[in-house]
């Protein structure tokens, strides 16, 4: 279970008009095993972001996938279904000539994960992969099977021998694993020690894509590397803060596992916690995966746990009924397929919670997400306090926008800040207006896919984007009061809303008297 380290080394800084400060490392040559490999993971998202890494020249040389999965299919046949899948899900056209150069590097290997047995022929088979690639026995492992599946591929793993470095395969080994970790603090703790017998925890990497979109990564840019915005990020100027993930899409025949997950689980659990550790933490002493990772933590352990009296009025939960997307009638949760008639799983969630520490100490942080929502968007809304409005109480236009500072995460990545301004002509009229940053408009690039990002960090050892297990204790320690609410009453903190909405009303009690509640624009 030794680590490697990795090479050292510098990228050449590209396009980039400024030298960067980290460049890319070189990437020591390595096997991803995908298991799972027929799912829909592979084909819509790992495939074409390694796709895209190999067209950008930043996958590792050399470098070989190897696909596990039941499904009966040769390397040619599986190669044809990647390539189509690659068409159709990459970033930009396709690029045919690319595709033939990084086909070779794909293989696959029929086996059923449930079937220790099965193991035996798969680690012959990667340690002649391995052998015959050129590849010093490195190895990613890939866990895109479903959650109750982790902790038996683990073992499986291991009693194989895989885990271990040895003969033909003596290089560093690391697995990811897909969220939900767990299924609340209980779970999450008997996985990490299922996990942690087989690999080291520095081993493991806890994937999070909403951790590899550009503009999440660039909140420690944003904040720590400006000095306009640092010196008011804290209770004495904002008043409180929204985090908002809202999909249009509907559970897209993912009803069987959206019914024993549900939205606090499914994004709630990692996603928006994340996020709200980036936007919380304090300035880490380095760049290092364990500073960055220890700020998160201390904010995640110093949200408040909600009083178990309150937590009736710290949560709404919801469920889409039939209405409309994108124009076109839809069904309701209840019909979807895969679905209980009478299903009482949230499709929407959210949450007040406050840190009681210096910095935040009294300002709501707001989490909001659901599916089948009016329009699909991604933010990080900060909401400043209030001006004195007296000065301008008695001019044409008196009342004044409340000053945001909008992180856009998706689809549109950037940064706006919204303030006042005197509109042109001799009455004092004060109108809102906006700075907007875009990333595709500025950097004139497009934006790589967060899997991308991701898969290269593994591969480099890179784990600062990928959440330390004390932090997901941290995050269901949070959240098991309200699962065993809503364990004991299904029903509880639950209203309907209809799809193309913006979520149930009852959501805006959440607000206690603040009386523009929700963000929208």
């Amino acid at each position: 279970m030794s680590e490697v380290p990795q090479a050292k080394g510098d990228s050449p800084p590209g396009s980039c008009p400024i030298e960067p400060a980290f460049r890319v490392p070189v990437t020591a040559p390595c096997l991803l095993m995908i298991f799972g490999a027929s799912g829909d993971l592979t084909a819509r998202k790992l495939v074409p972001a390694l796709f895209d890494l190999h067209r950008e020249g930043l996958l590792p040389g050399p470098f070989a996938v190897l696909g596990v999965s039941r499904t009966p299919m040769t390397d040619a046949s599986f190669r044809d279904r990647l390539r189509t899948a690659a068409a159709e899900f990459g970033a930009g056209p396709f690029d045919a000539a690319a595709w033939d150069a990084f086909a070779p590097m794909i293989f696959y290997h029929p086996a059923d994960v449930s079937d220790p047995g099965a193991f035996g022929p798969l680690s012959t088979r990667a340690s002649v992969l391995c052998e015959t690639s050129a590849i010093p026995g490195n190895v990613v492992f890939y866990a895109a099977v479903a959650p109750k599946s982790y902790a038996p591929l683990v073992r499986a793993i291991a009693s194989a021998g895989l885990a271990d470095p040895s003969g033909a395969m003596p290089g560093y080994r690391r697995i990811i694993i897909e969220k939900p970790f767990g299924e609340d603090l209980e779970s999450a703790r008997s996985l990490a020690a299922d996990v942690t017998a087989v690999f080291r925890e520095s081993q493991v990497y806890r994937i999070d894509h909403y951790l590899g979109k550009e503009t999440v990564q660039n909140m420690l840019v944003f904040r720590f590397a400006n000095g306009i915005f640092e010196p008011l990020w804290n209770r004495n100027y904002i008043e409180h803060v929204q985090i908002t993930v809202a999909e249009s899409i509907g559970v897209e025949g993912r009803g069987d596992y959206y019914e024993g997950t549900g939205a606090v689980r499914d994004m709630v659990q990692n996603h928006l916690l994340q996020l709200l550790a980036l936007v919380a933490m304090e300035p880490p002493v380095s760049l290092s995966a364990d500073d960055v990772r220890d700020e998160k933590r201390k904010v995640l352990h110093a949200i408040e746990p909600t009083p178990l009296g309150e937590l009736g009025r710290a949560c709404v939960r919801g469920q889409y009924t039939a209405g409309s997307s994108a124009g076109k009638p839809v069904p309701g949760y209840r019909a979807e397929k895969h679905v209980a008639p009478g299903s009482l799983a949230e499709t929407f969630a959210a949450f007040r919670f406050t840190i009681d520490n210096w910095r935040w100490g009294g300002v709501p942080f707001y989490l909001r997400t659901g599916k089948r929502m009016g329009r699909a968007l991604s933010e990080i809304a900060i909401r400043f306090r209030p001006a004195p409005t007296l000065l301008f109480g008695d001019t044409a236009c008196g009342q004044m926008a409340s000053n945001w500072l909008v992180i856009n995460v998706s689809p549109d990545e950037g940064i706006y800040l919204r303030f006042s301004a005197k509109a042109p002509g001799p009455e004092v009229c004060i109108r809102p207006v906006e700075f907007a940053f875009n990333y595709h408009e500025t950097f004139g690039a497009r934006v790589p896919s967060p899997y991308s990002r991701l898969l290269l960090d593994a591969m480099h050892g890179d784990a600062t984007l990928f959440p330390r297990m004390d932090s997901v204790e941290a995050a269901w320690a949070l959240l098991d009061p309200f699962l065993s609410r809503w364990k004991a009453d299904p029903g509880a903190d639950l209203w309907m809303y209809e799809a193309g909405s913006d979520g149930p009303r009852e959501a805006d009690s959440l607000f206690e008297g603040n009386t523009e509640g929700w963000r929208s624009r």
